[in-house]
Parts: structure tokens; sequence; C-alpha cells
């Protein structure tokens, strides 16, 4: 699903997972109107609109740039399970019951996104590699929390490092999953426009700049900039830049699955067809990373740029950099919330919302639609018990 790249991607913030082989929606042109409106085309929107689909609503759907032109379609390509925080820590902030349950649903919800999406998903595992001594028994203590719940993990020590094998783990082409299921709902009856950036929501109105969709709920399914189409959320979810670049094809090293190091901080992968995707380093960037501005910045780069040829040992050309804008919530978890009268945002997975941010529509949906907010209380961090079991939705039952 890798294409060569074009000769200018380096420089022209371009996503490895651009072939360039889609062909562009069309922008919102006059006046139109539906049962709901879901702002943002990237995984979560999408996913909300195939479970509204599901639940017979008549679908609009609008993005600012395309189909998965944000963070969906822009990231490093992990399925992880769990949350933000590594499982033990997870345990400490969230509670037992609770972290254990997300963790289940999570690696439930990577099996669903490998059925959505075929031939974007390969269940090859992933790997945290210590970088110091105290993440080392840092690792150790994830392995004993995790092996405690009986989930699979693996003490690793190899060429490339010491720490945990998680098996259940995968990597998969996020910008292709986001076109799949971008085909699949126009096929069952949604109508999908790009390049229609929102201006403002007024009541259940919304409004671009070439037309306005009337609707009679909104959901706003954006993960960064989420405080700037809904201010009201600007205590609660903070954006920041993500950046990677990646490389030609190259036998240098083989890295079979992908790899977490330094805590998260930095994480690669390799390609099938070779190429080194290589993401992180944000805090070397400082405060000016918490930014909208989606544009690589050299600091950042040139930390990657380092990594990549003095630790990884990888002197293959550096076809693609890019950076992509991920909202980032206080407590890890994300946001959930009807805002307003009949309209509801999701968003804020700080850096997880390939499997969180599905999840996540799902449960809004539920919500908004069903009337069972349980889904929601599980993932958002409201008060929730084991004894309040998920109903399934009608996706899964």
């Amino acid at each position: 699903m890798i294409h060569e790249a074009r000769p200018e991607a380096a420089m022209a913030n371009v996503p490895v997972w651009d072939g360039g082989a889609w062909a562009p929606l069309p922008s919102l042109q006059g006046h139109v109107s539906a049962d709901a409106c879901v702002i943002g085309l990237g995984g979560s929107g999408l996913t909300l609109i195939s479970e509204l689909l599901r639940r017979d609503e008549r679908v609009i759907g609008l993005d600012a740039t395309d189909v998965g032109g944000g963070a969906a379609g822009r990231n490093g390509g992990f399925l992880l399970a769990g949350t933000y925080d590594f499982y033990h820590d997870a345990i400490t902030r969230h509670g037992h019951d609770r972290a254990r349950a997300i963790y289940g649903a999570t690696l439930a919800e990577m099996a669903r996104l490998a059925d959505e999406a075929p031939g974007t998903v390969r269940f090859v595992g992933s790997k945290r590699i210590a970088a110091t001594a105290a993440e080392l028994e840092d690792c150790r203590v994830q392995f004993d929390a995790l092996r405690a719940d009986g989930w699979p993990c693996e003490w690793y020590e190899g060429a490339d490092g010491t720490g945990l094998l998680l098996p259940t783990d995968g990597a998969f082409d996020p910008l292709t999953r986001c076109r799949l299921l971008a085909r699949a709902a126009r096929d069952e009856g949604a109508t999908l426009f790009a390049r229609t950036p929102v201006t403002g929501i007024h009541g259940t109105a919304v409004i671009t700049p070439h037309g306005t969709v009337h609707a009679g709920r909104v959901f706003v399914a954006v993960d960064g900039r989420l405080e700037q189409l809904l201010p009201e959320l600007g205590d609660r979810v903070r954006t920041a830049r993500l950046q990677m670049l990646a490389t030609a094809p190259t036998a240098e090293i083989t890295v079979p699955c992908p790899m977490y190091y330094r805590d998260g901080f930095e994480y690669w992968q390799q390609l099938p067809d070779g190429r080194i995707a290589l993401g992180g380093f944000r805090d070397k960037g400082g405060d000016g990373e918490w930014t909208h501005d989606g544009t690589p910045s050299a600091i950042v780069q040139q930390h990657l740029e380092r990594f990549l040829r003095e630790t990884l040992k990888v002197q293959a050309p550096i076809t693609h950099r890019w950076a992509a804008s991920a909202g980032y919530t206080t407590t890890g978890l994300p946001v959930i919330a009807q805002v307003r009268d009949h309209v509801w945002a999701l968003g804020g997975y700080s850096g997880t919302g390939n499997v969180i941010g599905a999840l996540a529509a799902r449960a809004v949906a539920a919500a908004a639609i069903d009337g069972d907010h349980r889904p929601a209380q599980l993932l958002r961090g409201d008060s929730w018990s084991p004894d309040m079991p998920l109903r399934p939705s009608p996706s899964t039952a």
C-alpha cells in the first residue's frame, strides 16, 4: 500500500502513507440538510459515520482538508492496546477495574479495525525498549501488571535493546484505512465533502465558506484543534504538533514490529517495502510544539534525523518529512461530551487516536442515539464500575 515517493515529498509535508492515488471529494456548495452532520473525516469521524448509518441516520460529513488529512492519516501507524498511560500507570491513574476494562476494549477494537479495513493491519506485536536503567525498571513493573491480569506480554532482550514484547499489538496503514472507510460510507449513503472548513456552529447549523449544513445533531469529531472549533473545551484539551520522517526502502536494519523508546517519546516501524517511518522528540521542541501549526519544524526534524543516522544506523535517503496536530487532555482519556444542545464533541486522544478514537466514536453514537452512556463513561473518566456492563452497539451485536 506504500508507493514510491515523489521527488518533492520530503519537503512537502506529505506523509509516507500518501501514494497520491486518491480522487479528492467535492467541497460543499450551497445548503443541505441531514439527521446528523459529522465534522472531521479521520478515523473517529468515519467510524462515527458508519455507526450512525447503521442506526438509519441520514449523514453528511465534512473535512477542512480531505479524508485522513489530519492526525488520523498522518500518524505512525501503530495499533496499541490500552490508553495514553502504560498499563501499570493507567491502573494507578484510573483504577484497576477501569484500566483493565479499557485494555480489553482496545484489544477487541483492534480486531474490529482489521475487519473493517481489510489488508491494512499487520498483527506483528510491538516492543517497548528501555532507554535508561530507570525505564528498564519501569518496564518490569509494566510486565508484572500485565501478566497479573492475564494480558499477553513477554520480557525481551535482543540486539535492539531490552524491554517488553506485546504480541497483541499491531501496525497498519492509517491513511488507506480512512479512505476505505470513506468509500464504504459513501456506498452506504453518506454524503461527504472535503476542502470545507467549518467557520461556525450556530445551534445545529454548520457554517462553511460556501454553504451550510442544517442537521438534527452535530458531531465534532476532530483530535487536534478541537478547542478551536469548540472554545468551551479550551481548559480540557490542548493541541500539540507531532512530527515524523520516512526513508527510502532499506535493508540496513530489520524492524519486525513497531518500536517504542524513551517512554514512547520515540517510535518507529519498518513498512512492508522496507521504508523506516520514525517519529518523536516532541519534548525537544519545547513549548513551541504546543501549536496549531501543522508543518514540520527544523529542531525536531534535526533530532529525528540524528536518531535515524546515529542510533538506528540507517543511512537511506529521507524521502518524507511531515507533521500532524493531535489533542492532549490532562487525564490522558478522551473528550466525549455533549457540549451544547444537540452538539457533541469527541477528540483529545493524547496520541492514541487510532484505537481509542474508534472506541470513542462508537461510544458517542451509543450515547447520542441510543441513550446508552456507559461506553462513554468508561472511556472519559466518569463515575464507572465493573457492574455497569457495556451493551453491544449495532455494529458489534
